[in-house]
């Protein structure tokens, strides 16, 4: 079955009710996709001792033994998921994401974090080192400049004991699986 109407407005309650039965078995594999996103970037960009996935996985895998909760270590697994689609705004593209099942502190930390990693080589490619100081008062500023510091810079070593991706999937399946926009979770 498929629907018959051409514009949105021409759809009976029927038919949206039948598509949104597709959408909730769709939504339900978010946790697949993403997953299958994650691998992606085992591939793409070269130049690094290691890919975007093993960076992404030992990121996540710092964040875990820094005591960090479920949504700060899922935050570290995926903040560079935008790279493969939007490589100048990739952290916002990530923080899109993961907004619906995250508290609004770790979706605005993947959104700003490629602002504050330019404080690691910004002088060597001639953009502002500190750009991030525009954002000092804000009260996650901490937290952003943490993540950074502790999981993400640090994140570009072959020898660390990085855990594999089937270690966080019931972890990412768990913040994945939430109702979206939850206030109790997002805070919004």
């Amino acid at each position: 079955m498929s629907v018959t109407f051409t514009q949105m407005k021409n759809g009976t309650e029927e038919e949206y009710t039948y598509l949104h039965g597709l959408e909730a078995e769709y939504i339900a594999g978010t946790p697949d996709r993403i997953l299958d996103a994650l691998r992606r970037l085992g591939g793409g960009l070269e130049g690094y001792l290691v890919s975007r996935l093993e960076h992404s996985l030992q990121s996540a895998t710092r964040a875990e033994a820094d005591g960090a909760d479920i949504e700060m270590v899922v935050a570290a697994l995926v903040h560079d998921l935008g790279d493969e689609l939007a490589p100048e705004n990739h952290s916002q593209l990530a923080a899109a994401i993961i907004r619906p099942y995250v508290r609004a502190e770790a979706t605005w930390v993947v959104s700003m974090h490629g602002i504050f990693q330019q404080r690691y080589y910004g002088h060597h490619t001639g953009v502002d080192p500190n750009a991030r100081d525009a954002y000092r008062d804000h009260p996650w500023f901490d937290s952003c400049a943490n993540f950074c510091e502790r999981w993400d810079q640090a994140s570009f070593d072959p020898d660390y004991p990085t855990k594999p991706l089937e270690h966080f999937e019931p972890t990412l399946r768990e913040v994945f699986s939430r109702s979206p926009f939850d206030p109790a979770v997002t805070g919004e």
